[in-house]
């Protein structure tokens, strides 16, 4: 799937998502969450992050100082000459990549520190997490960008109508 035409196409359902998400802020959180987590199992369960690889591609995480640590130990680095040759400070003062894609995304879309890989990476996309109502305009963000979280969207929309 080439990315260009697919934000294209998640564009096209935002306002779509939009509706589901307000539909959902009703509902008890518990109950949204139960949703959100049966629509990711389902999204994984058909998706294979290896054969997309947009986040590592397009989508830089924030990097903490803990994975600063992770990252530089498991790649015996100082930390310094981690930050100075794979980081820089973004618009918000947070540490992200300096270029993207990421710099430890490998040709065949696996992940060179994978074991120590960021936070944000091991979280994203984020649709498994408990209070999923507090991450609604990051959902509806990371539509755009993750082909899951289409798919989770999608199959809770076919559940709001």
């Amino acid at each position: 799937m080439e990315y260009e035409a697919f934000v294209q196409r998640a564009c096209g359902k935002k306002s779509d998502f939009e509706a589901s998400l307000k539909q959902m802020k009703r509902m008890p959180d518990q109950q949204v969450d139960k949703l959100f987590h049966a629509a990711h199992q389902s999204a994984f369960a058909t998706i294979d992050c290896l054969t997309c690889a947009f986040c590592c591609t397009y989508v830089g995480p924030r990097i903490t100082l803990p994975d600063i640590r992770r990252i530089s130990k498991a790649l015996r680095l100082r930390e310094a000459d981690f930050e100075r040759t794979y980081l820089k400070i973004d618009e918000d003062g947070d540490f992200v990549f300096r270029s993207m894609p990421c710099p430890f995304l490998l040709p065949d879309k696996k992940c060179l520190i994978y074991d120590d890989r960021p936070k944000a990476c091991r979280e994203y996309p984020h649709t498994d997490r408990k209070k999923m109502k507090q991450l609604f305009k990051l959902t509806l963000t990371n539509s755009a960008c993750c082909p899951a979280v289409e798919h989770v969207l999608d199959e809770l929309g076919s559940k709001c109508k």
